[in-house]
Parts: C-alpha cells; sequence; structure tokens
C-alpha cells in the first residue's frame, strides 16, 4: 500500500523526504492552494511502510496505508 500525501496540507518542509530511508518521496512541480510545491511519491515500490514520514510531519499531511499480510 504505502504513503500517501494529502498535498493540499504539504508545505513542503522536507522532513519526510530526509527522514526516508528508502527514497520514496521527493517534492512535485505542482503548487498547492497554499502555494507550496507539495511532496509527491515517487518511488512506491520502495515503502516499507515504517511510518518515518508520518510521525515527522508537522501537518499532518501524510498517512501510510500498511499492507496487511
Amino acid at each position: 500500500m504505502g504513503v500517501v500525501v494529502s498535498k493540499e496540507y504539504c508545505k513542503s518542509c522536507g522532513l519526510c523526504i530526509n527522514i526516508c530511508p528508502a527514497k520514496v518521496l521527493g517534492v512535485s512541480r505542482e503548487i498547492n492552494l497554499l502555494g507550496y510545491n507539495p511532496v509527491e511519491v515517487v518511488n512506491p515500490e520502495n515503502c516499507r511502510e515504517c511510518g518515518f514520514c508520518y510521525l515527522v510531519c508537522p501537518d499532518a499531511a501524510l498517512t501510510v496505508e500498511v499492507n496487511k499480510k
């Protein structure tokens, strides 16, 4: 499953990008309603569902959907 970004809440602080051990996230070229280039998922297949990005996001713009096996 992996990371889901709520682009309208993201202020592009980059904390999630920097903490992700699998380099799943990057900055989008789009501009959201707040005037920021939000984070986007660039390597979804690398996601380990660790939740680090979710934990560091100050704007609650990320969720991690865990694939229950």
